[in-house]
């Protein structure tokens, strides 16, 4: 189930955070609770995935993101991710949460996240997110103009690049093969 109650006290512990440029990152702290856990005793794959949505979406308040979104009958959608991991979180572990926007291309914002026992990273995200309108996708640099920010993007991290060139190549819908 998703995390409803947990994202409430999410929303509400930054109402009073000073808002953050589009490019900003905001930090939260979060627990992994039995209910996270896989059959392994550690935070389960997807359930990351989903903890990932509390980092996100208190960044685009803060941002401004959503207000900007609600103004305009927009939706957010994420598009693509790759996620490292490389730590285990075990029950009751508290992690540190980093969530920002690395930047945008002609189609898609590009978000950077990543969960912190102490010193050690424990994984990383690159999650490719949208904007979306009944018509579509908005462009990036409409979005950022809605915002009052800077419509040209920061320079994409080569990685980041790396990654969407190599996604592009990834044939869709997948071949039939799939289904054998």
């Amino acid at each position: 189930m998703y995390p409803f109650a947990r994202m409430l006290l999410e929303v509400r512990s930054v109402r009073h955070q000073p808002r953050l440029s589009l490019t900003g990152t905001h930090v939260s702290w979060h627990r992994c609770w039995p209910w996270d856990l896989d059959i392994f005793r550690e935070l389960n794959n997807g359930r990351t995935l989903t903890l990932y949505d509390l980092g996100r979406f208190p960044l685009a308040l803060r941002s401004g993101l959503v207000g900007v979104a609600r103004r305009n009958g927009w939706g957010m959608t994420v598009a693509g991710n790759s996620t490292r991991y490389r730590r285990r979180i075990r029950v009751f572990e508290r992690i540190e949460m980093r969530s920002r926007c690395i930047g945008w291309d002609h189609r898609f914002f590009y978000i950077e996240q990543s969960m912190w026992k102490g010193d050690d990273c424990a994984n990383h995200i690159l999650i490719r997110m949208a904007v979306t309108s009944d018509s579509g996708i908005v462009a990036p640099e409409q979005v950022a103009r809605a915002m009052d920010a800077a419509p040209q993007s920061p320079a994409l991290p080569d990685w980041v690049q790396a990654w969407i060139a190599a996604d592009a190549q990834r044939p869709w819908p997948p071949g039939p093969e799939i289904a054998d």
